[in-house]
């Protein structure tokens, strides 16, 4: 019998020896997990060269006083499609509540809105989406791999992207120098 987990709303961390290496020290906060799938957005990695300055300019919009922030690798499915983690203090066309601690957009009006600085007032911008079909997290969670913890607005917006893997782990009391590469076997 399969226990249901439904992670919405949680930091999706990346054990060491995870084994791909785009999941690699992986911070992914999750967005939707029912028994359907899961949808998350890696928050703990950069593109390299890759700021919102840039990003704005391939729209056609005018930076305005937006920070040049960097743009997170949101993971390896649809990496050309844009995806914003933001406060709840702004909602957009598809803007959707994410279990009360953060909110997702994805459609460039979040874009303009930060440009013009009536967005949200902590965001950050992603490419890419880290995904699973029915079953296929709760089958990874089973064997090495991720482990979830408790995520919010905090932790998502007030750490630098290569913190939030570290700073997930230490919110719940795990040292991850402690954490190995493999897994017992009894």
């Amino acid at each position: 019998m399969q226990t249901e987990v439904y992670l919405t709303g949680q930091m999706l961390l990346a054990l060491p020896g995870i084994g791909d290496p785009r999941f690699e020290r992986a911070a992914i906060a999750m967005c939707a997990h029912d028994a359907h799938g899961a949808v998350g957005v890696g928050t703990g990695a950069v593109i390299a060269d890759l700021g919102l300055h840039a990003l704005l300019a391939q729209f056609e919009i005018a930076p305005g006083d937006a920070p040049d922030a960097p743009v997170h690798f949101g993971g390896p499915v649809e990496p050309q499609r844009g995806f914003v983690l933001h406060t709840s203090d702004w909602g957009g066309q598809d803007t959707i509540d994410v279990a009360g601690r953060w909110s997702l957009s994805g459609t460039i009006d979040v874009l303009r809105a930060i440009a013009e600085g009536k967005g949200p007032s902590r965001w950050l911008v992603a490419l890419g989406y880290a995904g699973w079909g029915a079953g296929q997290l709760e089958g990874e969670l089973t064997r090495h791999g991720w482990f979830n913890a408790p995520a919010d607005a905090d932790l998502l917006f007030d750490n630098p992207a290569e913190a939030r893997w570290e700073r997930g782990f230490k919110r719940i009391g795990i040292d991850p120098r402690l954490l190995g590469n493999e897994t017992g076997r009894a």
